[in-house]
């Protein structure tokens, strides 16, 4: 079993895929637009060419996303999207990249009581991230 995110959006979605795909090195694999479901589908027309799904691969992850039809786009509350990597450099990189022109950076990258590098910002799309470098663990 894999668990992964999800996504929604107000009309970025396809803009935030690739901006995701360039952060985060991954590989956009699918964008399907509403007007392209073979099903067809009910949908306003001014969303025909909102993406109904995507999907983005990160080595084995998987991101995926839409644009939420309207009314029913709720901004991202009471979830987090979480990057763990392994060295301090990486968590720096992402942490700029993914930053770019942020909503908002609630807790600036450095060092915790748990992590060389944690970082907590919500991105321009809306997203809320956490990039964490996690200090080796000692046992006993």
């Amino acid at each position: 079993m894999k668990i992964n995110a999800y996504l929604n959006f107000d009309g970025k979605c396809e803009e935030a895929f690739k901006f995701y795909e360039s952060a985060l090195g991954g590989k956009i694999e699918a964008i399907i637009r509403y007007d392209e479901m073979p099903e067809g589908g009910d949908f306003p027309p001014e969303s025909a060419k909102n993406v109904m799904h995507a999907l983005l691969t990160i080595g084995d992850n998987v991101l995926m996303g839409s644009d939420a039809p309207p009314p029913y786009f709720q901004k991202a509350q009471g979830m987090t999207v979480a990057i763990n990597v392994d060295t301090p450099d990486e968590a720096k990189r992402l942490f700029a990249d993914l930053s770019k022109d942020a909503e908002g950076v609630m807790m600036p990258l450095g060092e915790t009581s748990w992590a060389q590098q944690f970082a907590m910002f919500t991105d321009r799309f809306g997203t809320p991230w956490i990039v964490n470098c996690a200090k080796p663990m000692h046992t006993a």
